[in-house]
């Protein structure tokens, strides 16, 4: 497995540093600015399949895997010099820059290309994404037993040497 590096590596977004990735060279690695990330810098593998961001947040190491499969699609965005091509996510955290240009045409003709590769459509620029709703989680304490009835222990079940026939009172006394 061989690995790349970004031309221009950790830039932030609206600044002149250029970021030109291979679609065809997969996997790479790079870094790209993250502004909730301790030094404003997160590390991202992309491959044909998934995606891995490593970060850390308030001394926290972490790494994200997310399927390729699992973004909306490749998108542009405006800056202030050019334009960014993106991986557009529902989470706009977890979305990863693919190149920043000024040129019309590389950026259609990468457009295309990033757009094959992942399978993925074409997402125009205008529209812009909300993060999701959090998904609430399924009840797993739903099911369980009344908290009571989880300090007693069941009774087992009354067999033939527990049925008592012909008798008029339920309780028996001594």
């Amino acid at each position: 497995m061989r690995h790349q590096t970004a031309t221009g590596g950790a830039h932030a977004p609206g600044s002149s540093s250029a970021l030109r990735l291979d679609p065809h060279s997969l996997p790479v690695r790079f870094e790209a600015h993250d502004t909730r990330a301790d030094g404003a810098i997160r590390h991202i593998e992309l491959h044909r399949t998934r995606v891995v961001l490593h970060r850390a947040v308030g001394g926290m190491r972490m790494a994200i895997n997310v399927r390729v499969s699992d973004f909306l699609g490749v998108t542009l965005r405006g800056l202030d010099d050019g334009k960014m091509l993106m991986l557009a996510h529902r989470d706009p955290s977890l979305s990863v820059p693919l190149l920043v240009s000024s040129d019309r045409e590389e950026i259609d003709m990468a457009w295309q290309m990033w757009s094959e590769i992942f399978a993925l459509p074409q997402l125009p620029e205008e529209k812009i994404y909300e993060p999701s709703q959090r998904r609430r989680r399924r009840n797993a304490i739903r099911e369980r037993r009344p908290k009571f009835l989880v300090r007693r222990r069941p009774g087992a079940l009354l067999g033939e040497a527990g049925m008592y026939k012909g008798e008029r009172e339920i309780i028996a006394r001594h």
